[in-house]
């Protein structure tokens, strides 16, 4: 499964509304010379600025230009007032596609900074990332640009970047739209001998297309390497030090930079932590995570239960679970018109999952499971898509093939069709509802070229407290994640929301205030906090 930010920080919507853009700039893409695609710098009349490097970094500098006619900022949420306050600047910065060679091919990393006008009070560059991995910095930024505090804004230009792989910086894809369409709606029974050969081929086939496509580039698409781009760019946009926000996935790419340039480090927010027990272990992180979507769904049939709009289709888990069977024996149509589409059981179960990342989307799927119960998969399908960035013209973006690759990179080992099984027959039982259908994703490595690039154990000895925001109730990311990364990293401060839904900045005014707090005034909140929902 993906961890990937709320819809409140709204990077996934963002991305659906504005897919357009992506078309306009992949229109600029010229080749590399087989080391991947770089976008060229959206054109623009007159340069913004060209910044002068800070030390301890690369000497490239990022020549932005402004870029704001290329995104439809009201449809990002962006009120007028605000938007005049605001100028979005893009541009690249060149980093090595391999840093044991430095000197060596490069790619481009594609960067957005949002600067507020009025910075009497300026600190320097918030960098941001929004989870996956695969999910867009750039939107990200411009989706952080009309929720946040002005007084962040006055305090710091909004840095979004895509990673490596990711969107507009040399884009991994591995699978074609009828593919993915096609991933996605798989589901088998992996103790059974004809489920294990089903989900080890659809495995191996994906595996197999990105290594013959990117050779041996692909090993390149990781976290450790991504983090070292973020030093480049901390490095490119003149900050000494580096002002972080990372979202769930975002929070290991966060700890990374922590553990190899702690000293590079102003403050840096992890919200939606990623446990570094589990990290490169499919089996546990995996397992911790099915366990937090469970609980989610319990959460959401209590509040089914509550609505009268909801309360038609019966005990929720029971619904799903039937839902789940029908589908797989004979697939869901849509009433969507031109739709061909049918939702099986992985569409249903992902669905499900997709609702579960915010209490806000539990609405939406009662209705869309009600309307699946009498044969309609519209609302299924709909969920699903904005949960994989699926465009309206079918299109995905390329967040599942990264997430693929680079869990893969990270990854230390690949469980083996026996230890699988195992897991499969125990989550089963202990996982009624997604654990038997999760087991599946265990396969995704098995094909996978053993060149790997584990992360590092997340420690920061020398770093600067780090702030490590946890929600109780967090199904993507289980609170015990934060709590694991505050300890490891040595010098962690957790701070607890109460609350539901994937991550919690942006969400609670409590959280809000004491993140502020932290960014502008480098203010720790006491040992032990919880905000109330």
């Amino acid at each position: 499964m993906l961890c990937v930010p709320s819809p409140p920080h709204r990077a996934r919507l963002i991305l659906i509304t504005l897919l357009a853009v992506l078309g306009v700039l992949a229109g600029c893409t010229r080749n590399t010379g087989g080391h991947g695609t770089a976008v060229d710098p959206p054109a623009s009349t007159s340069p913004v600025q060209s910044t002068t490097p800070s030390p301890g970094g690369s000497s490239a500098t990022i020549a932005f230009s402004d870029c704001a006619r290329l995104f439809n900022l009201s449809a990002a949420g962006i009120p007028e007032a605000r938007r005049q306050q605001l100028q979005f600047s893009c541009g690249q910065l060149p980093v090595p596609v391999d840093y044991a060679n430095p000197d060596g091919p490069k790619l481009n990393i594609q960067v957005i900074r949002v600067h507020f006008r009025d910075q009497p009070q300026r600190l320097g560059s918030l960098v941001v990332n929004p989870g996956g991995p695969g999910a867009s910095g750039v939107f990200l930024a411009i989706s952080l640009a009309a929720s946040l505090s002005e007084d962040v804004l006055r305090h710091f230009d909004l840095i979004g970047f895509d990673p490596r792989g990711v969107g507009l910086s040399a884009p991994i894809r591995c699978q074609t739209d009828a593919e993915e369409t096609k991933a996605l709606a798989f589901d088998a029974d992996v103790r059974t001998t004809a489920g294990l050969r089903a989900a080890k081929q659809q495995a191996a086939v994906f595996a197999h297309s990105c290594t013959a496509k990117y050779g041996s580039q692909l090993a390149h698409y990781n976290t450790v390497e991504t983090a070292q781009d973020m030093d480049r760019i901390r490095a490119a946009i003149g900050d000494t030090q580096l002002n972080y926000l990372g979202f769930s996935y975002g929070t290991e790419l966060g700890a990374v930079y922590a553990h190899l340039f702690p000293k590079r480090i102003r403050v840096a927010v992890l919200d939606g932590a990623v446990d570094p027990a589990t990290v490169g272990n499919a089996l546990t992180s995996n397992e911790q995570q099915i366990g937090g979507f469970e609980n989610a769904f319990d959460q959401f049939a209590a509040d089914c239960r509550k609505r009268p709009a909801c309360q038609p289709l019966g005990d929720p888990r029971k619904a799903v679970a039937a839902l789940q069977k029908k589908a797989n024996a004979e697939p869901i149509a849509s009433s969507e018109p031109g739709e061909t589409r049918k939702a099986t059981g992985g569409i249903v179960l992902y669905a499900a999952v997709s609702a579960l990342y915010s209490e806000q989307l539990w609405p939406e799927l009662g209705t869309a499971l009600i309307d699946a119960q009498h044969g309609d998969a519209a609302g299924l399908l709909g969920l699903v898509d904005r949960y994989s960035e699926r465009g309206d013209d079918g299109h995905y973006s390329n967040l599942l093939d990264v997430f693929q690759v680079v869990s893969c990179n990270d990854q230390k080992s690949d469980p083996t069709d026996a230890q699988i099984k195992t897991a499969a027959t125990q989550w089963a039982r202990k996982y009624p509802l997604f654990g038997l259908w999760s087991a599946i994703s265990l396969f995704q490595c098995q094909s996978w070229p053993k060149a790997r690039h584990p992360v590092p154990q997340e420690t920061a000895v020398g770093s600067p407290p780090i702030l490590v925001v946890g929600n109780l109730h967090d199904p993507a990311t289980p609170y015990i994640g934060a709590v694991h990364l505050a300890a490891t990293l040595r010098t962690g401060v957790l701070l607890t929301w109460n609350g539901q839904g994937h991550t919690s900045y942006g969400q609670n005014a409590c959280i809000d205030a004491k993140v502020n707090a932290y960014l502008i005034q480098r203010a720790v909140p006491a040992p032990s906090t919880t905000c109330s929902r």
